[in-house]
């Protein structure tokens, strides 16, 4: 019969899609393009620098399910995946499941729906593939999504052994050009993989990323420096972060960031780009209530945020703006952070209705929109005022500025540290430090 034949579904499901929009749209043909009744609203609106513009949310497949990770399509910018994890309420369900969110219209339900049978930690579009979506999950399968199929369980899945992951997989990240590029992947184990997306039956490449005493690295989070492929950081479970290599004599872990007094939850390098490279900069977030700002040069923080009362669940700076960034903690908070304005507290700030713990943070590639998911499968859109959110063109001077200025408090800090340590140590411990006899 031509209804249950595969092109007949495909029109169907495409037409519905389209209907849907159509139907959703809510046009004022009364709108009053003359100015005068709307102008103090607009004013009104322009002074705000964080503003709703929407919501999604799902009853069927979003409900009691905890946001695990948001990506923005490069090739479709009005398109937001969103992974979420199982619902507890509904074992008879899929555990793991992946929406794809359409922002340019009013309709309220997903653009499209895939699922698994394990809970889904990480999701992202796949670069240079606009139609394939990958998904990390809790067994460790990497597992492969086509919207062109009629189907959404993935059309591909990684084994389950031991040259691949069988730890939870956080964070995954394609990287490359057009002509070469790969999935990275990796698991709370430790285990790096690299894969081809032409063939997930095994890894091209595998790395194992140990810490002193030879101890697996529990990463839970991952970037990479703009355009870099070989070099990264990741946050962990113990408070540490880590920069490392994917090749080269130090393959694996290059060297440790250690301060945070609980496990890492987000991680996020400065990837603007001017006149001035601030790719060594990077900011984690941790449960202990601090965000803390890094250079790969520097095995200390250079600055520390502790204006949180709660975890700090996730972090990321602008991409258009060098000396911005958004973080999102357990009691609902969304906070802006300008630090060419202040450290001390953020330059926005709004909590979410109902103080939902939010669970992941995103910006929109134009860095005009923040979008924040939370622990109950809800998503909320946010627009930033243009004024805010780009920057003038002394920004990154300014930036510069306010870098050395804080790498200055810290030395400051510590000289007084030791200064003091020196004046409370007993003269009778000095004497005796001095009576040592030479060793010569």
């Amino acid at each position: 019969m031509i209804i249950l034949s595969e092109d007949f579904q495909r029109f169907m499901d495409r037409a519905g899609r389209i209907i849907e929009r159509a139907l959703a749209e809510s046009v004022d043909i009364y709108t009053d393009y003359s100015g005068s009744s709307g102008e103090d609203a607009i004013d009104e609106k322009s002074h705000q620098r964080i503003s709703l513009n929407r919501t999604f949310y799902d009853e069927r497949w979003s409900r009691n399910r905890c946001v695990t990770s948001l990506d923005w399509s490069p090739q479709y910018p009005e398109l937001l995946l969103a992974s979420y994890n199982n619902n507890e309420d509904a074992p008879n369900d899929p555990d793991g499941v992946a929406l794809i969110w359409n922002t340019k219209f009013k309709k309220t339900t997903p653009e499209y729906i895939f699922h698994c049978q394990s809970a889904i930690m990480s999701a992202t579009f796949a670069r240079f593939h606009p139609n394939l979506i990958l998904g990390g999950t809790y067994s460790g399968q990497i597992v492969l999504w086509d919207n062109r199929v009629q189907k959404r369980t993935p059309i591909q899945r990684t084994p389950l052994s031991a040259s691949a992951h069988t730890h939870p997989v956080y964070c995954m990240r394609v990287v490359g050009t057009q002509n070469a590029h790969n999935l990275i992947s990796i698991s709370t184990d430790g285990r790096l993989c690299s894969w081809s997306l032409d063939m997930l039956s095994q890894p091209q490449e595998t790395l194992e990323l140990h810490r002193m005493q030879s101890k697996p690295v529990a990463v839970t989070c991952l970037d990479f420096p703009h355009s870099d492929v070989n070099n990264f950081v990741v946050g962990s479970e113990e408070g540490a972060a880590y920069s490392a290599c994917r090749h080269g004599a130090k393959a694996g872990i290059v060297d440790t960031y250690e301060a945070h007094q609980g496990p890492i939850t987000g991680i996020s390098v400065n990837a603007v780009q001017g006149g001035i490279d601030f790719s060594h900069l990077f900011l984690t977030s941790s449960i202990d209530w601090t965000i803390k700002l890094w250079s790969l040069k520097d095995n200390k923080p250079i600055y520390s945020f502790e204006d949180n009362s709660d975890y700090v669940l996730d972090v990321a700076w602008s991409p258009s703006h060098p000396a911005l960034f958004a973080a999102v903690d357990g009691g609902g908070r969304l906070d802006l952070w300008n630090l060419n304005q202040d450290t001390e507290v953020p330059a926005a700030s709004l909590t979410v209705e109902g103080n939902p713990a939010l669970n992941r943070v995103s910006w929109t590639p134009s860095g005009l929109h923040v979008t924040v998911g939370d622990n109950q499968g809800k998503i909320w859109v946010y627009d930033i005022a243009e004024n805010f959110a780009h920057p003038r063109h002394d920004e990154w001077n300014k930036f510069l500025y306010t870098i050395q200025e804080l790498r200055n408090n810290q030395i400051g800090e510590e000289l007084e540290k030791l200064n003091l340590s020196v004046s409370n140590t007993p003269l009778s411990s000095m004497s005796s430090l001095t009576s040592v006899p030479s060793l010569r």
